[in-house]
C-alpha cells in the first residue's frame, strides 16, 4: 500500500540515480526499528553500570564493616574473602571502564552530529559528520550528510534560478526600455514598426511568467490535473495542425501516424497538449528548410502508450543531451527560454510517465514519452 500510494509522487529533490519510490520497508518503520534497537542496547548498558556499581559498593561497605570489626569473618577465610574482593573490585573497575568507554563511544558520534546541526542551522552547508560509532549512530550519521548533500544542492539550484530569470528578464525589459525612452525622445517615430518589438517582447514576459507558475507548480507536487479519458491521437493531430502554417513557412513537411488500436488514456488532454507543443516548436526551431519532423503514437508494452517527436535537424552532442530537461538550458543559437522541454518532463511526470531523448549529430533528435493508461 505504501509504494502503491507514492509511486507516481517522485520529488524533484529525489536523486536521479535512485529509484523511487525507495526499495524496501517505509522509513518510518525503518527508523523507528533502529531507534528501539538503540534504546535497548543503552538501557542494557545502563543496567550493566548500575550492577557494578551495586557490586562494587557492597563489597566497599564490607570491607569496612570487616576493618571495623562490625562483621566478624572466620580468619580460615579471610584469605579467600581478600582474594575474592581484590578480584571483584577489579571486575567492577574493569566493567565501569569499559562502560565509559561504551558511553562515550556512542556520545561522541551524537555530538557531532548536535554540533553538525547547528552549523548547518546557520547556513553551512559544506558541514559533514564523521560515521563513526554503534551502526544506529552510523546510520544516522550517514543520513544526515546524505540530508545536507540534498540541502546544498538545492540551495544550488535556487541560486542558479535566481540568476537564470534575472537574466532571462534583463533582455526584453532592456529592449522594450531603449524602444519606450527613443519614442519618449522623439528619437523613433510612434509608428506600428517601433511599437511591434515593444508588444513582442511583453508577450515574451508573459510567456516567460507563465512557464515559470507552471515549472514551480510541477516540481512542488501542487500542480493540478484534470485528468478524463483522452484520445492521445486526436490530440496529437490537433497539436501537429496547429504548426502547420508555421512548418509550411519554414519549409519542412510533418508526418503524423497514430496506431489505429489506441486505447484511452486517463490524462489532462490540456497539459499534454502543451507537452506536444513544447516538443513540435522545439523541432521546428532545429529543423532546417526541407527537413522532416515525424509525430508517432503507438502502444507500447506493460500499458503504456507511446508518444514520440523526431526531426531531421542539426542533432545535439552527447555531451549536452543528458542536459536538455534541465531548467534555462538552451543552445547557444536558442531564442527561447529554455524552460520548454524542463515544463515537459515536469507535466509527463506529474502523470506517471517517462521522458527521454535520442539524438545523433548530422541525423537529428528525437523526444520520447511514455504514459501509463491509467496514470
Amino acid at each position: 500500500m505504501w509504494h502503491d500510494r507514492f509511486s507516481h509522487r517522485r520529488p524533484p529533490w529525489w536523486p536521479p540515480n535512485e529509484a523511487w519510490p525507495p526499495v524496501g520497508r517505509p522509513s518510518a518503520h525503518v527508523w523507528r526499528t533502529m531507534r528501539g534497537r538503540f534504546f535497548w542496547r543503552v538501557g542494557a548498558l545502563l543496567l550493566l553500570v548500575f550492577v557494578f556499581a551495586c557490586g562494587g559498593l557492597a563489597f566497599l561497605v564490607g570491607m569496612i564493616a570487616n576493618l571495623l570489626g562490625v562483621l566478624n569473618v572466620p580468619g580460615n577465610t579471610a584469605p579467600a574473602m581478600l582474594a575474592l574482593g581484590v578480584v571483584t573490585l577489579v571486575l567492577v573497575l574493569v566493567g565501569l571502564l569499559a562502560a565509559g568507554r561504551a558511553l562515550r563511544h556512542t556520545a561522541m558520534p551524537l555530538g557531532d552530529v548536535m554540533e553538525a546541526a547547528g552549523r548547518l542551522a546557520e547556513g553551512d552547508y559544506a558541514v559533514r559528520v564523521a560515521e563513526r560509532g554503534p551502526r544506529e549512530v552510523r546510520t544516522l550519521a550517514h543520513t544526515f550528510n546524505s540530508m545536507v548533500a540534498r540541502l546544498a544542492a538545492h540551495d544550488e539550484q535556487r541560486r542558479n534560478l535566481l540568476a537564470d530569470v534575472t537574466h532571462e528578464l534583463r533582455t526584453p525589459l532592456t529592449v522594450i526600455q531603449g524602444n519606450l525612452e527613443g519614442l519618449l525622445d522623439g528619437i523613433y517615430p510612434r509608428d506600428d514598426a517601433h511599437l511591434q518589438p515593444i508588444l513582442e517582447e511583453t508577450r515574451v514576459l508573459s510567456r516567460l511568467i507563465d512557464d515559470l507558475r507552471t515549472l514551480a507548480l510541477a516540481e512542488s507536487g501542487a500542480l493540478r490535473l484534470e485528468k478524463e479519458p483522452t484520445d492521445l491521437g486526436l490530440v496529437t493531430s490537433e497539436a501537429v495542425a496547429s504548426f502547420q502554417a508555421q512548418s509550411a513557412a519554414a519549409g519542412i513537411e510533418f508526418s503524423i501516424e497514430a496506431a489505429p488500436d489506441l486505447p484511452m488514456v486517463q490524462v489532462d488532454p490540456a497539459r499534454i497538449r502543451q507537452v506536444l507543443d513544447n516538443l513540435i516548436a522545439n523541432a521546428i526551431r532545429y529543423t532546417p528548410n526541407g527537413g522532416t519532423i515525424w509525430v508517432q503514437c503507438r502502444v507500447g508494452d506493460d500499458a503504456h502508450v507511446i508518444v514520440e517527436v523526431s526531426d531531421t535537424g542539426a542533432g545535439i552532442p552527447p555531451d549536452r543531451l543528458p542536459h536538455v530537461f534541465d531548467r534555462f538550458y538552451k543552445s547557444p543559437d536558442s531564442r527561447g527560454t529554455g524552460l520548454g522541454l524542463a515544463i515537459a518532463k515536469n507535466l509527463v511526470a506529474a502523470h506517471g510517465g517517462e521522458i527521454s531523448a535520442e539524438s545523433e549529430l548530422g541525423k537529428g533528435t528525437a523526444i520520447r514519452i511514455r504514459l501509463p493508461l491509467q496514470a
